[in-house]
């Protein structure tokens, strides 16, 4: 079995204990978190290697590994095949740095964007400017309801249901 879906049965399992679950999560989050501070020292250089070997470069479990590898895919510039990725799976963390930040602030990641490594990587104004755009970008806007008696938005000056409504 690949090690995404071993990692995926254990960190979402529906049969696990929630205090083992909440345990787990938290463990991550907090791993997570330093080896983002790791990588934001040096955004530009992109870290490689198998994914035995970038567990042990930063002093974590192949399970947490995975995990990881698994949140920070869509922020790569070049995705790792994660679906069949084994122990000896060569995989890099070359990061798109705007779309890393983008990517925590969609996941809701306060722990992880609000990291002070990203005062040297991104001016507060470019942050700011990129939290909007991603909050924007989920958010769905509804265009205005056209009523019968409504005037026509062609410009008539006649009533919807008399002019672009009447075969509708």
């Amino acid at each position: 079995m690949a090690l995404l879906q071993q990692w995926r049965d254990m960190a979402y399992s529906e049969t696990a204990n929630k205090g083992d679950l909440q345990r787990l999560w938290s463990s991550y989050f907090q791993t997570e978190k330093s080896i983002y501070q790791e990588l934001l020292k040096a955004p530009k250089k992109a870290v490689k290697g198998t994914v035995k070997e970038l567990a042990e470069k930063f002093d974590v479990d192949i399970m947490t590994m995975v995990g990881f590898l698994d949140g920070i895919n869509d922020s790569l510039k070049k995705a790792n095949p994660i679906e069949e990725m084994e122990e000896d799976t060569k995989v890099s963390l070359g990061f798109d740095i705007e779309l890393l930040y983008k990517n925590m602030v969609g996941a809701g990641a306060d722990w992880l964007y609000e990291l002070e490594e990203w005062n040297d990587i991104l001016d507060e104004e470019r942050r700011k400017e990129l939290y909007k755009e991603q909050k924007l970008s989920t958010t769905i806007v509804k265009e205005d309801r056209i009523y019968p008696n409504d005037p026509c938005p062609c410009g008539s000056g006649k009533k919807y249901k008399k002019c672009c409504g009447k075969n509708k």
